[in-house]
Order: structure tokens, then sequence, then C-alpha cells
């Protein structure tokens, strides 16, 4: 059991403060979860795997694509407009419904046996697609052989109008014309939703480890009694924990934001006809909107650790709190709802409403931020408050 030096009135808050923060600064599992776990392997984890995954898809969206074709002789001219677009006919094969769902290939065209006596009378012809929806990693082959397919039978039946004299618009008298409204920078923020529940969950796992151990650790090793012991008011040693822990979990997500900031540019988006800015200046007003919940979590956990009775349990019981933060993430997937200012108020979802709107590039009002900043300041507030409670109790500061 370490001993504990007597702590005076004056600097009480300060002397906590940077005897915990040195400590800690000392425990290699405290150090890996708030600055190397979460806010550095996360970003590095999701930009390979983002990279990998375009990458795959880009190559068989613009890479000579190998595809079985079965009947090919029946239709020359589909094989010569497929070779055009880079769709290299392979031999046919036995069983392609199987061969589709063992992945041994990712479509398969299969030509009607009619095909070239149909064509000459002028008639429908069919053309088989044979894939596994199931699996994600055809979804560009398929759609890039559905596309080809598509444009060669309009072109064909403009020709056959033409050849009976009439105009190909004949066929198509309606005419959808599209406008998406959406911005590159809007499209990238729907790739990159699950990006506030990251940032929330490094917040949280920055200042876990501390937390358990500021105040079940310190209860376990019965170093909480004599801290509690000195002619100190308890809500200064609160504060002064609840200080080390906003400061490891705000490193924590400086970190993150920083390695965002990093990677960002190394993720192809602009291949997709995105643009991604995690710069600077989103970084600041991330940061910003986040401070608030940075002291809520905190007051939380510290709250949660205080019933725990060892560190082992403790921990238990922050990992189902864990599930807190994905609520918001988990709403809005699964109930897309149109955001309302009265919802920045929230926390938890006025961090998740306001980092989407930075991300779409749409910027957060005032009103809004305002919202956001005061509804977290308030349940922080009402945290802090609770578990200064708690810390007057003297049951808090005994072991088993």
């Amino acid at each position: 059991m370490k001993t504990m030096e007597p702590i005076g009135r004056p600097r009480a808050f300060l002397t906590v403060f940077l005897k915990e923060v040195k400590e800690n600064l000392r425990d290699r599992r405290t150090i890996i979860s708030a600055f190397v776990t979460g806010p550095l392997l996360g970003p590095l984890m999701l930009v390979m795997l983002l990279n990998i995954t375009l990458n795959r898809q880009f190559d068989k969206a613009e890479k000579p694509l190998p595809v079985p074709v079965i009947g090919a002789e029946q239709a020359p001219n589909l094989m010569r407009a497929l070779k055009a677009e880079g769709i290299v006919p392979k031999p046919p094969i036995a069983n392609p419904e199987a061969a589709v769902r063992k992945q041994d290939a990712d479509v398969v065209l299969r030509i009607s046996p009619d095909y070239a006596s149909a064509w000459r009378k002028g008639e429908a012809v069919q053309v088989e697609m044979i894939f596994d929806s199931s699996q994600r990693d055809a979804d560009a082959a398929v759609d890039r052989v559905s596309q080809i397919v598509e444009t060669f039978a309009r072109e064909q039946g403009a020709m056959r109008l033409v050849a009976r004299g009439l105009s190909p618009s004949t066929a198509w008298p309606v005419v959808a014309a599209k406008r998406d409204q959406a911005t590159a920078q809007a499209r990238a923020a729907l790739m990159f939703s699950i990006l506030p529940y990251f940032f929330v969950l490094t917040v949280f796992m920055g200042g876990m480890y501390l937390a358990i151990d500021l105040t079940a650790g310190e209860r376990e090793r019965q170093s909480l009694e004599p801290l509690f012991s000195n002619p100190v008011p308890r809500w200064k040693i609160l504060a002064g924990k609840l200080a080390a822990i906003c400061t490891f979990a705000t490193a924590s997500l400086l970190i993150s934001l920083l390695a965002f900031g990093v990677v960002g540019p190394f993720i192809p988006t602009e291949k997709l006809g995105m643009e991604l800015d995690l710069g600077p200046r989103f970084a600041g007003q991330v940061l910003v909107l986040m401070v608030p919940l940075i002291a809520l979590l905190a007051a939380l956990q510290s709250m949660v650790a205080a019933f725990a009775k060892s560190y082992r349990e403790a921990q238990t019981y922050l990992s189902l709190l864990l599930f807190v933060p994905a609520l918001p993430s988990i709403l809005l997937s699964t109930m897309p709802i149109k955001s309302q200012d009265w919802m920045y108020a929230v926390p938890l979802l006025g961090q998740h409403l306001g980092i989407m709107q930075l991300l779409r590039g749409d910027g957060v009002t005032l009103q809004q931020a305002g919202l956001c900043l005061a509804g977290s300041l308030a349940a922080a507030l009402v945290g802090v408050l609770a578990t200064a409670r708690l810390y007057q109790s003297e049951r808090l500061a005994i072991s088993g």
C-alpha cells in the first residue's frame, strides 16, 4: 500500500491532479489505452481497410475483368461489345450456380441457345447474369457487366427503330433527369458516418482505465482512505481526479484528430467523387463540441467505478457503460430522422449531429453549437454533483 503525503488546503486540487497524472503516466495499461489503442490504431486500421476495399473495387471497375460466358458463339456482336469495355470472355463452366456461390467467379453470363435466330427475326433475346448478391465483393463486377449489357441493348434497340424509320425516342417517351443535390463532402459524410461514434469512443477509452484506477483501484489498494483523511474538502479531491481523467481523455481525442488529419489524404475519396476534409479547422470544431462531453463521461465513469469494490468489477461495469455512446449512431442508422435544433441539446446525440454537419461541409450554426454545449454542460454538472455526493459517503473509502 502506498503511503499518502499530507495535502495542504490551498493547493489541494493541484496536488491531487498532478499526483494522479504522474502516477498514471507510469502505468503502461493506461498509456496504451489512452494514447495508442484507440486514437492511433483506429484511424490506421480504418484507412487501411478502406484502401484495401476500395482498391479491390476500383480494380474490378477499371482493369480487364474475366467473365465465364456460356453460349458465347451465339452472340458475337455482344462479345465484341464486352471486349471493347474491358470484359474478357472466358470458357463456359459446367455449374455456374455453384461457381458463383463458391466465389470461383463473380458473375457468369449465359446466352440463350436461340439467341442468334431470335436476333435475326428482330425479337427480344435473353442474356442471363448469374451471380450471388450475398457476396459483397462481387458487386462491382456485377454492376459493370450489367451496365455494359444494358447499354448494348439500348443501342441495338435504337438501331432497330431507325431501320424501321422511327425515331429512337419512340421507345422512351419519358426520360427521368436526375439532379443530385448532394455535394462531394455530403457524399463523403454518408460513407464516414462512423466517425462521430469513433470520437466519442476514443474519449471514453482515453479516460476509462484512469477512472477505474482513481476510484476502484485506490479503494482496492486501500489508498483511498488515507487520501480522504487529509483535512481537505472531498470535492477538491474529486475535482483533481476528474481533471486528471479529462486531461487523458482530451489528449486521446487530440491524438485521434491529429491521426485522422494525417491519414485522411491517403483515403482515395476523389476516385469516388467525394471530398473529405479532416484538417485543423474540422479538428478544432470537433474539439469544441466534445469538451463538455469529456467532462460528462469523466463524471459518469467515476460515479460507476465508485460503486465497484474492486478493479475488475469496475472494469465490468464500465464495459457495459461503453454501449451508451453507440446509441445515437444505432438510432440514426436504423431510424433516419430529420435533425431539429432541440436534438443538439441532447448529450451524445448533439455531438453526433454536429460532427455529421461538419463532415457534410454545412457547418454548425451558433444556435446549434450553443444548444450542444449547454445541454452537455448541464448534464455534466448533474453528473459531477451526483459523483460529489457519492464522494461524501464514508463507505467509499472502505475496501472489501
